[in-house]
């Protein structure tokens, strides 16, 4: 059965860009979300997140018919499902991956389920998922089969897809990119990687769900670990007085060594998260994630301890001073450079943090924003010029290329990214 008709459910950073590659590619695109602004947006032929070349899809496949925004989900041949996977809020060492909006999504598409549909969870979820989403649309429509029950012959076809793109490039690397498919059986694989060879250029991989699932876990967790490598030795580093960064130049001049560059923790919606996904799952066996996790997140508070031991050094050297009259310049609120995309951004906590306690002013240079409005009200937001000039004590969070294009010296610098 060919896919005439496309709906994506969850109109994000991933879902929204899946859903104009779809469209790009004449097939009629129905995107879900709950957020009316974004709907509202689209339908405009406009978008309402930065992303490279993806402003020109998307009105192009808005004017030409082909993508249409709802709040509801209407009948379709293939869902994809692109919703968030964020932890319950609860007190635990180690996070619960909340499977709430996977939950609520399978319910919004059931009533318009029919024979021959196939539904595709893009979400990176925790290893099961896409199994509890199949029962949660089995308890739903009971009228119809699905892979757990009638195996290949089931009337809905089912598979796991993960997103692996990356912030800033993601228009290319959807189509570039091979793609992992996971589904509950052979036929629910087969049809998947028609589904995606719509505009996929890269190799479709079939494995089974559950595989699918760990695969973007491993991948990020994998990141994770090594990262948290490159933070330890700049701990290390620090307390023995050598230069981490010649250190690590030095040692990747080994053939088989290729160490990572520290930085104040790990930020993003995927590699500060989901090892949590394998953490809470095998806890007891996860021993290197789990402390990987626990010295990437430990990372920024040691950066504030750093900017603290500044101020009192800076008080010390000059008594004619108050800590009220400090400013501090934060370098960087991306969670990585040349991105405007602040979520889950060690840089940007970093700066609520110091804005928090420090009397003083406190100052942050982020090039790929215009505003701090709706984040906070207590950091300035200013130029890099401006910066340089006015502050006391200057700390680097992000590598961004402006700031590497600009040599700068002073007595004060906390230099997390090893540039200046």
């Amino acid at each position: 059965m060919s896919f005439n008709t496309i709906s994506v459910v969850g109109l994000g950073y991933i879902g929204l860009p899946t859903a104009a590659m779809f469209a790009s590619r004449k097939k009629k695109v129905i995107g879900v979300d709950v957020n009316q602004h974004a709907v509202d947006t689209i339908n405009r032929g406009e978008i309402y997140i930065v992303e490279p070349e993806l402003d020109m899809i998307v009105h192009a496949a808005v004017k030409e018919g082909y993508l249409k925004a709802t709040l509801s989900p209407e009948q379709a041949d293939a869902f994809l499902i692109a919703v968030p996977t964020p932890f319950k809020n609860n007190d635990s060492q180690i996070p619960e991956p909340d499977l709430t909006y996977i939950h609520k999504a399978s319910e919004a598409i059931a009533p318009v389920l029919k024979k021959g549909d196939l539904v595709i969870l893009e979400s990176t979820s925790p290893v099961g998922a896409t199994e509890q989403m199949a029962g949660w649309l089995a308890a739903a429509r009971p009228d119809l089969s699905f892979p757990q029950q009638a195996g290949e012959n089931a009337d809905v076809n089912i598979a796991h897809c993960p997103e692996r793109v990356l912030p800033g490039h993601v228009v290319r690397e959807l189509v570039e990119n091979d793609r992992v498919i996971g589904g509950m059986t052979t036929h629910c694989s087969a049809r998947a990687v028609e589904l995606y060879k719509t505009f996929v250029q890269g190799e479709c991989v079939i494995t089974n769900a559950r595989t699918a699932e760990m695969a973007k876990l491993t991948e990020n967790s994998c990141r994770d670990v090594q990262i948290a490598f490159a933070n330890e030795l700049s701990l290390i580093c620090d307390k023995l007085e050598i230069d981490v960064w010649e250190l690590i130049s030095l040692a990747n001049r080994h053939p088989r060594i290729n160490i990572l560059q520290p930085g104040p923790g790990v930020g993003g919606h995927c590699i500060a998260v989901d090892p949590w996904f394998i953490v809470s799952k095998t806890p007891e066996l996860a021993k290197i994630i789990h402390t990987a996790r626990s010295v990437n997140n430990a990372k920024p508070e040691w950066v504030i301890n750093k900017v603290k031991i500044a101020i009192a050094e800076f008080l010390q050297a000059n008594p004619d001073k108050t800590v009220q009259e400090i400013t501090i310049a934060c370098y960087g609120l991306a969670f990585k450079p040349d991105i405007d995309d602040l979520r889950e951004s060690p840089a940007l906590n970093i700066a609520k943090n110091l804005a928090e306690f420090h009397a003083g002013a406190v100052l942050a240079v982020e090039p790929n924003i215009s505003s701090l409005n709706g984040i906070s009200s207590s950091i300035e937001l200013t130029s890099l010029n401006a910066a340089q000039s006015r502050a006391d004590i200057h700390l680097v969070l992000v590598d961004h290329s402006d700031f590497k294009a600009t040599k700068f010296s002073a007595k004060y610098i906390i230099d997390t990214k090893g540039i200046w």
